[in-house]
């Protein structure tokens, strides 16, 4: 594996679960260093720190961003900053950004942060991205959001999968809880990932990895679940939010936190269309139970405390 990362040029960065993979290209004999995605805002200073420990006196000279959730593209401001850098977004998101819609952008309906980054470029599905002297495709990947991009180099059959394919499953599909179809469009991306012939992925989240067709079918059985029980998805997703806001603020007391879930409009959509027939506050409740029980926080003198 880091046989082929060395001829392509890239560090991969693994993150914890806050902040997206980094994937960082040292820019070949041209020396155009790229950073595909960012991770989250709050872990910008480290992010700025890892990037100029790896380039030296190198100048990152442009950040790709898979796709704009809050954890692929919140250090974009930090790092622009920084090395005044270009910034490439997908095509569908370009206008957002130039407007900085955060309603469209989905900021505030999940309850996290990006601070404002200036877009230089776009990336249209089809497009080759010059990362480390090599040519890389973006690949639609719709489902866990709609604008999402792959990057894949065919002749070392590398994939930057972000977070439609990740080694035990794939991220929350955000359109589905917003009322739309998208868990048939997770099943086309997969399949379309799947006819790529591809050595290594790179994952949004989680280590790299080189069995595909295992992950692939885990993620297939992972779909098929979720089509059976829409519910059960719609439960998962509004616990993927409550734990990432926990992986932010590391502990809140318990009034702050029931105040953060019914201000943040995937939490309130989530349950007046799958969950209406509990209140709220009994909802909210069970959630925090299933994630205690689970291991993901801990419930102590009235605080919600991540471990």
């Amino acid at each position: 594996m880091q046989a082929l990362f060395d001829a392509a040029g890239l560090t991969v960065l693994e993150r914890g679960w806050l902040s997206s993979n980094n994937v960082l290209f040292g820019g070949g004999e041209a020396h155009e260093a790229v950073l595909v995605d960012s991770g989250y805002c709050t872990h910008a200073p480290q992010t700025v720190a890892l990037v100029r420990r790896a380039l030296g006196t190198l100048p990152l000279r442009r950040i790709v961003n898979t796709h704009l959730h809050s954890d692929h593209c919140g250090g974009n401001h930090a790092l622009q900053e920084a090395f005044d850098c270009a910034i490439s977004v997908p095509a569908g998101e370009a206008a957002k950004v130039d407007a900085w819609d955060e309603t469209a952008l989905t900021y505030g309906a999940t309850g996290q942060h990006c601070p404002r980054f200036r877009r230089t470029e776009s990336v249209l599905a089809g497009d080759w991205v010059r990362c480390g002297g090599r040519q890389w495709q973006a690949i639609a990947i719709p489902g866990h959001d709609p604008e999402s991009i792959a990057l894949y180099e065919p002749d070392l059959q590398l994939l930057i999968s972000a977070d439609a394919l990740w080694e035990n499953g794939f991220g929350v599909v955000f359109p589905e809880l917003d009322g739309e179809h998208a868990f048939e469009e997770v099943r086309s991306t997969l399949d379309a990932l799947a006819r790529l012939p591809v050595r290594v992925v790179i994952p949004g989240h989680g280590r790299p990895f080189d069995d595909m067709p295992a992950a692939i079918g885990r993620a297939h059985r992972r779909l098929d679940g979720f089509i059976a029980d829409p519910v059960r998805h719609a439960r998962h997703a509004a616990k993927v939010l409550i734990k990432f806001h926990l992986l932010e603020v590391q502990q809140q007391e318990l009034d702050d936190a029931f105040d953060w879930m019914a201000s943040t409009a995937y939490m309130t959509r989530t349950h007046g269309r799958y969950f209406a027939t509990e209140t709220f506050a009994v909802w909210c409740t069970g959630l925090l139970t299933d994630l205690a029980a689970s291991g993901a926080l801990v419930i102590r003198s009235g605080m919600l405390v991540n471990i």
